[in-house]
């Protein structure tokens, strides 16, 4: 093993928090993991790594090795793909929200893929916000503000939440004139979005909150949708979830005037020197495309 597979051994380490999932992820036996880190231990004649409550991390030795070891492996990588073939390949893995990555990332893959046939895609949908890190992804479509500093993340959009329900529920039970009035409907949860059986309304953080109590409870949107298309209640949705009911006037917006603030469409990838570039052709591709669904666009 050379010097630079043993650093790219010890990055993984790190990155990926234990000796096992470095194994996984590298395509080498834990035994190698291990023997690579004591050769660097001994070699640069301190301890790199260790193990705190959950998992290992960096000495002060360790994070100034792990900091230079990334740059040289970013610099060899660079000095590979420039004499490599123009041809993009390997394997790029994504994630984004259940019914977005269906209804407009697929897409979007598929013409990516025409593009870049030796490319290969793997799609993880999934409405809880996955850790990058840990499940080894690439890329990530988020939906909302992103706080981790560790990010890299570009706008392409932005959706609004809104408060919809079927024409044949407001014909039946009418409309609320007030937030306040949905206690007296019947309502539509989300259990992901809103644990704590709430809504907020206004552009404010600390706006007017109303307490709800649920008629029917979910934890992803299609059932959400299905009921409300059924006449079964009040739902908050984002706007491109419901774009395509409301264009054929199957469902009704209510309360507008007292929806909070739209919420980015993001693109999000580690913060890293140098992306890798098979990632970053990627990143262009869908920021481009993405920018001209009006699907993720306020009115």
């Amino acid at each position: 093993m050379d010097r630079l597979d043993e650093l790219e051994i010890f990055v993984a380490v790190l990155q990926y928090g234990s000796l096992a999932e470095a194994a996984r992820k590298t395509r080498r036996s834990a035994p190698a993991i291990t023997r690579a880190i004591a050769s660097l231990e001994q070699r640069f004649g301190a301890r790199l790594v260790e193990r705190t409550t959950r998992r290992l991390a960096p000495t002060e030795a360790g994070a100034r090795l792990a900091e230079k070891a990334q740059r040289l492996i970013g610099h060899y990588q660079e000095a590979l793909l420039d004499t490599a073939e123009t041809q993009l390949s390997g394997l790029l893995r994504i994630t984004a929200p259940v019914q977005f990555g269906r209804k407009h990332i697929a897409p979007l893959v598929m013409e990516f893929l025409t593009l870049h046939p030796d490319m290969q895609i793997e799609m993880l949908l999934n409405d809880r916000n996955v850790d990058l890190i840990d499940e080894g992804l690439d890329l990530a479509i988020r939906i909302g503000h992103l706080e981790d500093s560790s990010k890299v993340a570009r706008k392409v959009g932005e959706v609004t939440r809104m408060l919809v329900a079927s024409r044949e529920y407001v014909a039946k039970h009418g409309q609320p004139r007030e937030p306040a009035e949905l206690t007296e409907h019947q309502i539509i949860l989300s259990t992901l979005k809103a644990p704590r059986r709430e809504w907020r309304f206004g552009p404010r953080e600390d706006g007017l909150r109303v307490k709800l109590s649920p008629r029917l409870m979910f934890n992803e949107v299609e059932s959400q949708l299905l009921a409300v298309r059924a006449g079964h209640g009040i739902a908050r949705l984002l706007s491109y979830q419901v774009a395509d009911d409301l264009a054929a006037g199957t469902m009704v917006r209510l309360l507008p005037d007292e929806e909070p603030l739209p919420m980015p469409v993001q693109l999000v990838a580690q913060k890293v020197e140098r992306m890798p570039r098979k990632v970053r052709t990627f990143w262009d591709f869908a920021c481009d495309r993405l920018g001209q669904l009006p699907q993720i666009h306020s009115e």
